[in-house]
Formats: C-alpha cells, sequence, structure tokens
C-alpha cells in the first residue's frame, strides 16, 4: 500500500512539474533574448580564442633565431614573387585561350 502511495505521489508531481515546464512562457521574445546570449557568449569566445592564438604566436616567434626569422621572411617574399608569375602567366592564357 505504501508503494502505490508513493508512485501515485510521484507520478501526480512528475506530471506537474511537466505542465509547468511545458506551458511556461516561452514567447519569441524570449526566445529572442536567448539568441542574444547564445550571440553574445560566441563573441566572447571568440574574442578569447584570437587572444590566445595571438599570444601564441607572439611566443613562437619569440623562441626563433634572427637566422630562421630572416630565411623565413625572405621565402615568404620568394613565394609572393612566384605567386605573382604564375597569376600573371595565367591571366595570359586565359587571354589567347578564347
Amino acid at each position: 500500500m505504501k508503494f502505490i502511495k508513493t508512485y501515485i505521489l510521484t507520478f501526480f508531481f512528475g506530471v506537474l512539474l511537466h505542465f509547468n515546464s511545458a506551458f511556461s512562457q516561452n514567447t519569441a521574445e524570449s526566445s529572442a533574448e536567448a539568441e542574444k546570449i547564445i550571440a553574445k557568449r560566441r563573441a566572447e569566445e571568440q574574442k578569447n580564442a584570437k587572444k590566445a592564438q595571438k599570444a601564441a604566436q607572439k611566443a613562437h616567434w619569440a623562441r626563433q633565431s634572427k637566422a630562421a626569422k630572416k630565411s623565413i621572411k625572405k621565402n615568404k617574399k620568394r613565394n609572393k614573387k612566384m605567386l605573382g608569375q604564375v597569376r600573371k602567366k595565367q591571366r595570359i592564357q586565359k587571354k589567347y585561350s578564347r
């Protein structure tokens, strides 16, 4: 008998909780507010990630030697120049392939 009473009471309170959550005010205003909060949280996370990435890059370059920095700078310059030449050739080929 005690088991049946506890089961009925648990069931009754469970139904009340369900109806309370099902029929609570879930309007467009509250969902819009939730979207704003989520967007704000995402923006904050992105900002923190950007700061962490910037700090990591700064630490990486601080560990590099002067010769390594110079070599990387030269390679970047050379690659940029080569890419410009490739693009120029592609424009010329496109012009004559019409």
